[in-house]
């Protein structure tokens, strides 16, 4: 499967993250002010575009990256950067292909990564800068220092987005069993579980730009993330009006992860996508869940057998109601497992309204 834009420099990233051969090679370059073109993969056509240099497929070092990057040309690696195959190779890339850069080695390397679908590493000897082009996206590696910088701030706000989430979450499941559920507690959940996942995905780019230095930084992201429960697809299973088919979630999941930080903080335009109209009023309009979420958070519960639940009763109140006898009338559900599906909804209610009144 071909990786998006955003997955190849994802990938990209983690190669030249600190602790890595290619970094060091990489910083070794910058201190020693020589700059540098590294080309990371080598096929055909990045053959047709080589001209002149000399082929060494010698094994990859981070030393031999810095004295390589003492001659003008570039420097071929291939697609693991285990060996580098070509130095002081002159690049001659199409010169049709659009770029926004001005200077000869930035504009080669924009271009190289254009036609021929590998990173392209270029090293600046008057800025001091490393730019890696992927695929049409330029990216600047910064040092350790200003990246966790912004790290810290951003899991001080996920530390506080997940406590908005806990507790909106909390109240749903409250109001889900007194059948009091409107369209603006549905939006408020669906809200903050995006605003956490976008600060999750945030902080897992610092993780991977800073490779060995973000241990730290990888174990308090998977703190807090750690035991979210269901997700916005199974909410959306539960409420949209737009359809419950995977194709239809699929959908309402893409606009609501394709809105701006602006965006996402309307609740009117989160109704919409769960079906609703954009006026208001719809935000006080009472919403029926079928029990989606509340069944997913049984870990005993295979997802099918809780989508055949669901199929029969299609009310959570209904499911609520129901005795062992009535569940294991359930295809898939025999009498063990009809006393758990009981008693796990049961201590959810009692949990949800002691939360609710204590």
């Amino acid at each position: 499967m071909t990786k998006s834009p955003e997955d190849a420099l994802r990938a990209t990233l983690a190669r030249v993250a600190p602790g890595t051969q290619l970094r060091d090679g990489l910083e070794r370059i910058l201190r020693g002010r020589t700059g540098g073109l590294i080309v990371l993969g080598f096929d055909k056509t990045v053959d047709s575009i080589c001209s002149g240099g000399f082929d060494i497929n010698i094994h990859f070092s981070p030393t031999r990256l810095r004295e390589l990057a003492k001659m003008d040309g570039a420097i071929v690696c291939d697609k693991d950067s285990s060996n580098i195959l070509r130095a002081a190779v002159q690049l001659v890339p199409d010169h049709t292909i659009p770029t926004q850069e001005s200077g000869t080695r930035h504009r080669t390397a924009e271009r190289v990564a254009i036609q021929t679908g590998f990173p392209v590493i270029s090293v600046s000897q008057s800025m001091q800068t490393i730019a890696i082009y992927v695929q049409g996206i330029r990216h600047v590696l910064e040092g350790s220092e200003p990246i966790l910088a912004r790290a810290n701030q951003a899991l001080a706000t996920l530390e506080r987005y997940r406590m908005r989430l806990d507790q909106v979450t909390s109240q749903l499941s409250s109001l889900e069993i007194e059948a009091m559920v409107t369209v603006r507690d549905v939006a408020v959940v669906l809200q903050r579980q995006e605003m956490v996942r976008r600060i999750s995905e945030e902080i897992a780019q610092y993780v991977l730009e800073l490779g060995v230095d973000g241990r730290l930084l990888s174990l308090q992201l998977d703190e807090l993330t750690a035991g979210l429960g269901p997700g916005s697809d199974i909410l959306l299973k539960d409420y949209s009006k737009n359809g419950t088919t995977a194709e239809a979630i699929d959908v309402a999941l893409s606009k609501l992860r394709h809105f701006s930080s602006a965006e996402i903080i309307d609740l009117n335009k989160i109704a919409v996508v769960l079906g609703c109209s954009a006026h208001p009023d719809t935000l006080e309009s009472p919403l029926r869940p079928k029990g989606h979420r509340l069944l997913a958070g049984i870990k005993a519960l295979p997802r099918a057998v809780a989508g055949r639940l669901v199929e029969n009763f299609d009310d959570l109140q209904k499911l609520m109601a129901a005795d062992i006898t009535d569940l294991m009338h359930v295809d898939g559900i025999g009498e063990q497992r009809a006393r758990t599906v009981r008693e796990n909804l049961s201590k959810v209610a009692e949990s949800s309204l002691l939360d609710r009144f204590s």
